[in-house]
């Protein structure tokens, strides 16, 4: 699990109003001073965000940084996934982060694509090495997993299909990691995956994000958050703590870097970058 470069990055959203993408800028010129390695930005559910995705990675990239889209499958036709990546390569794009994407309620066409290693298999055939593909891994597991072994092989399946690299989502167990590292290893899988790191801000929000994602947020924090009620400022320290302890287990143990899931904030990211003294 030695890497000779460690990864750093950090996601964005979207943002959907004029006082969204203004903040952003500021976001990102914070955020751009700790020399990540790139920014990546979320695609909507079924392409909902489609143009906002282009738009925000095409500022990013004009702020002299380098950007990373999602591009999730499920709804789309290869006729629409080509135009997205022709749009991207076109602008000089070359990072993505494939995923199969979450189905919108009430979509009743699933679209040419059914699973994330099927458009990475559509980009690999039809693009060649144009594009450095993440992928997306899960070390709880995914939460419509019927069982572990088969998300294992999803797993396996998109790397087989060309990925290069992957992220995984957020988790507080650093074992769970580990766990899955070596596993993939065991089935010889040596790409680099790269932890997901959320930051706890509001203990309401990581809830309701937790039990939709399946990421596991242990009792005794759960319990501990619980007691502070509305005490912001205490749920904030408690966090910072949580998680740079896991940051700094996971860079000493070994893991190729981190992802931050930003939340489109800057505040927390970098009170965490500063305390692990990247």
């Amino acid at each position: 699990m030695t890497a000779a470069k460690r990864t750093f990055s950090f996601e964005f959203f979207p943002p959907r109003t004029p006082q969204g993408v203004e903040k952003l800028r500021t976001t990102r010129r914070q955020l751009a001073q700790l020399g990540p390695e790139f920014f990546s930005v979320t695609f909507g559910a079924g392409g909902t965000t489609r143009d906002g995705t282009l738009a925000t990675v095409l500022e990013i990239r004009s702020e002299g940084q380098a950007a990373a889209p999602h591009l999730s499958c499920i709804g789309s036709t290869r006729d629409g996934v080509s135009a997205i990546l022709d749009e991207y390569r076109e602008n000089g794009i070359r990072h993505l982060v494939a995923l199969r994407g979450d189905i919108p309620s009430g979509m009743v066409e699933i679209g040419d694509f059914r699973y994330a290693n099927e458009l990475v298999s559509f980009i690999r055939e039809n693009y060649g090495d144009q594009f450095h593909i993440e992928v997306a891994a899960y070390p709880e597991f995914h939460p419509q997993a019927r069982s572990a072994e088969e998300d294992m092989d999803n797993f396996v399946r998109k790397v087989k299909a060309g990925a290069n690299s992957a992220m995984t989502q957020y988790f507080f167990n650093a074992d769970s990691y580990f766990r899955f590292v070596d596993e993939i290893q065991s089935r010889g899988v040596a790409i680099p995956v790269v932890p997901g790191i959320m930051p706890i801000s509001n203990f309401g929000q990581l809830c309701r994000f937790s039990d939709m994602c399946g990421a596991e947020v242990p009792r005794w924090l759960r319990l501990r958050m619980q007691a502070y009620l509305d005490d912001t400022a205490s749920i904030r320290t408690l966090g910072l703590d949580v998680v740079t302890e896991l940051c700094d287990r996971l860079l000493a143990q070994g893991a190729p870097g981190l992802h931050f899931y930003t939340l489109n904030q800057a505040g927390l990211v970098s009170t965490i970058w500063q305390r692990l003294g990247l």
